[in-house]
């Protein structure tokens, strides 16, 4: 089963935490495009949390409703405006059913690798698929394994070294798990948490994909669509139900 790593202290802090990902430079993209996906059909977030994606997308019209396993991080969704209107369940993202169909399905900021197995993964996509209406799409944004950093016998790639904190991921190439270690700086002192996540190659949600009955329509290394190649550092993917 999952464990939650975004208990009440996590939640209550998580949004001064998301730094240019909660920018609406950054998050304004990302509503644009998932918007256009769901047209005049309804969304369902795997993963909602504090509600960074979703509450910009149902101002924008759309029904959004959501999943997601952390009651603390539902309960900073709540005191936000128009988080009351929102349907939330909660639950497993790889297994938990809420009603009706949706016209689009979407996991954004890495949440993939919140599933720490591949079970877990391939679950995930056939619970998008039969949320799914016919044509239908699923959407992930994820970051690209970046394991060409490591120098041989090297594990830790550092994401971030500044005043108030560093990040540091640990890799483990044979099991394809990382620990994300982040050291942040606050007036209590230095406090250190650690995520555990899967992390998943491009091609390997393709196939989880086609285990679920969808094919790739679109990859583009952000939101903007810019094109993908073989330096992007993360890519969005879009796999449509026939």
């Amino acid at each position: 089963m999952t464990e939650d790593h975004f208990g009440p202290e996590v939640a209550r802090s998580y949004d001064q935490g998301l730094g240019e990902m909660g920018d609406p430079v950054v998050v304004g993209p990302a509503v644009e495009l998932l918007a256009e996906l769901a047209g005049d059909g309804r969304a369902l977030e795997f993963a909602i949390g504090t509600g960074r994606i979703a509450l910009p997308l149902a101002a924008r019209g759309i029904d959004v409703c959501g999943i997601d396993f952390s009651q603390a991080m539902v309960e900073q969704l709540r005191q936000k405006p128009g988080g009351q209107d929102l349907q939330v369940t909660i639950g497993d993202m790889a297994s938990t059913r809420v009603e009706g169909r949706f016209r689009l399905v979407y996991l954004v900021f890495n949440t993939i690798g919140n599933l720490t197995t591949q079970d877990e993964q391939v679950a995930c996509f056939a619970n998008a698929a039969t949320h799914l209406e016919p044509g239908g799409c699923f959407v992930v944004e994820v970051g690209v394994p970046e394991l060409r950093r490591l120098p041989p016998g090297e594990r830790h790639v550092i994401f971030r070294a500044d005043a108030d904190g560093w990040g540091i991921d640990e890799y483990d190439a044979g099991s394809q798990r990382l620990v994300s270690h982040h050291l942040l700086r606050d007036r209590d002192g230095l406090r250190h948490r650690a995520l555990p996540f899967r992390y998943v190659w491009p091609a390997e949600l393709d196939l989880m994909a086609r285990l679920a009955g969808m094919a790739l329509a679109s990859r583009w290394a952000g939101w903007q669509r810019q094109p993908f190649d073989h330096e992007s550092t993360s890519h969005v993917s879009v796999w449509r139900k026939p």
